[in-house]
């Protein structure tokens, strides 16, 4: 690529750090990166330190809608590779270490879940993704190349799988992928290494189905301390099974009203189930529930509910916290590596991040935990992207903060819309207080991020500051530079105050404006070529 044609992306946030409300949240194997999705679509990586602290490094963006899921896309450390599933069924194929998408494509169903499975060609290793969702089975997914490869197929009752699970045999060369449909059947399928190398889209059919009535179920994970046993989570209780013939070990209703969203087994004898509020408790399971018990199966057969294990301790309450627009997200992950950390993280819609080591006993006393920080909370630690920005030295600035403070106030005029304008190198950003700004995009972002004598220039760059709506402009649009057919000195804005106004971009002044808007702008948009010619040539006098 020629040098001429080169376009360098620069971001420049400001002091206000970018909505992160959460969605979905991923630690990778070697700990060191956590990645959390968001309802607007972007992707933050965060560095963690062997302390367990955390600092936002990256925002990635490649996504329309809400991030519905994250896993990682490969094994190996050199290359760490996640997928991203959105809801409008884009899948993005991200590089890790350098943030880069490396791969992207788009689907007609959304997935809700996807779990990463490695599975070996003679000497070479290969990776699918497993993917359920709005669809009535398992799709089965390269993870290179993002392509479908084959589905996995239910018989008997098809419907909307809730959640599955991977349960790898170390005895044999066949996988079982366990899965729980909206309707409470569970779907058993075996993964042969003919099935695994499929790659002409026959459906693989399942090999048992079983009503175990878990209608809504939230999670269901295998417990890989003791090889044996099923964890399947609810929004009104929780449940065991034994994961030989699916028969029910222990059941716990939820007594108040808070919902289950999930859960993990965190010792071959205790759970960790965590509440829609952020809630999360630890429980320890029945002899019933443990193979090396005596009393092993003991309750299987005698009553629906099994014993209920009693509960150790609580932590993540969230009862003296800030109210939050969305239930946080909460994930539970086991290191396999030393120090072999068992670690609770919580991701919620204020964009902070909250981290909660859990010990291997249980020194706190019953449904308490007294040390640590966060409101005498166990907590490791918790940063926002706020606070993250707040630390930063120096303070981070944004594109036209130099032009933007007031006499006597420290904070600037936020910026509230803007378009940058290539063919005229300008960039026009309009204000909280209703100005519009027109400055030269490169001296601008020269003042942000180089030094030098222009630091010391008041006014500078040179700009030009319109002035015409009574109160925030909400949106900007430069018409020619969608559509040849607009005249190129205009540019249109429109604001809070029901107001349009179109500008001559060139001279500054006021052309018109438009006040017959029950409500205030939101959107700006051109007109397709192919609509009524009429409405072409009224929007053509702009």
């Amino acid at each position: 690529m020629s040098g001429n044609n080169l376009v360098l992306p620069i971001v420049l946030w400001g002091r206000t750090a970018p909505t992160h409300c959460i969605s979905s949240l991923l630690v990778m194997d070697d700990f060191s990166t956590i990645i959390t999705g968001c309802h607007d679509g972007q992707i933050c990586l965060w560095d963690m330190t062997p302390e367990l602290e955390i600092c936002p490094r990256a925002m990635l963006f490649g996504h329309t809608a809400s991030i519905t899921c994250l896993s990682k896309a490969s094994a190996c450390s050199d290359k760490q590779y996640i997928v991203s599933a959105s809801e409008s069924g884009e899948m993005c194929l991200w590089d890790v270490n350098d943030g880069r998408c490396i791969e992207f494509t788009k689907l007609a169903c959304a997935h809700i879940g996807i779990q990463y499975y490695q599975f070996t060609i003679g000497t070479q290793r290969e990776g699918r993704l497993l993917c359920n969702g709005h669809y009535p089975e398992i799709l089965v997914v390269d993870a290179t190349s993002l392509e479908v490869l084959y589905s996995l197929v239910s018989k008997i009752s098809p419907d909307w799988i809730s959640s599955m699970s991977i349960i790898r045999s170390h005895r044999t060369q066949e996988d079982t992928v366990v899965a729980v449909s909206v309707t409470g059947i569970l779907k058993v399928w075996i993964i042969t290494p003919e099935v695994s190398r499929m790659q002409d889209l026959d459906p693989v059919f399942e090999e048992e189905s079983k009503p175990i009535y878990c209608q809504g179920c939230q999670s269901i994970s295998f417990c890989t301390f003791t090889q044996s046993s099923l964890l399947v989570v609810c929004s009104k209780y929780w449940r065991v099974f034994d994961a030989g013939d699916y028969s029910l070990l222990c059941s716990v209703s939820n007594d108040n009203d808070q919902s289950w969203t999930g859960g993990e087994f965190i010792a071959a004898d205790k759970v960790i189930i965590w509440t829609e509020d952020g809630c999360s408790y630890i429980y320890k399971l029945p002899a019933s529930c443990l193979p090396a018990s005596e009393h092993f199966r003991s309750d299987v057969g005698k009553t629906k509910e099994g014993s209920i294990p009693p509960l150790v301790y609580s932590i993540a309450d969230r009862s003296d916290k800030q109210l939050l627009i969305c239930p946080p997200v909460t994930r539970f992950f086991f290191s396999r590596r030393e120090p072999f950390h068992k670690l609770l993280i919580q991701g919620d819609s204020a964009g902070r991040m909250t981290l909660w080591s859990i010990p291997d006993t249980s020194p706190l006393q019953p449904q308490s935990t007294s040390t640590g920080k966060e409101g005498g909370k166990m907590v490791s630690f918790t940063i926002s992207l706020q606070e993250a920005f707040d630390k930063l030295t120096p303070v981070s600035s944004g594109i036209i903060d130099q032009l933007s403070v007031l006499p006597g106030k420290d904070e600037p005029i936020k910026v509230t819309a803007s378009v940058y304008i290539p063919s005229q190198g300008r960039l026009v950003c309009g204000r909280e207080d209703g100005s519009i700004i027109l400055v030269p995009a490169t001296q601008t972002a020269i003042v942000q991020l180089l030094q030098g004598e222009h630091m010391l220039r008041r006014g500078w760059p040179p700009h030009r500051t319109l002035r015409g709506h009574r109160n925030k402009v909400t949106c900007v649009l430069y018409p020619y530079q969608v559509s040849p057919r607009y005249d190129q000195r205009s540019l249109v804005s429109g604001g809070v105050d029901f107001s349009v106004i179109v500008w001559d971009i060139f001279t500054g002044e006021m052309k018109h404006i438009f006040c017959v808007h029950g409500g205030e702008i939101t959107q700006l948009i051109v007109p397709p070529e192919n609509c009524s010619s009429r409405y072409l040539f009224l929007t053509s006098d702009i």
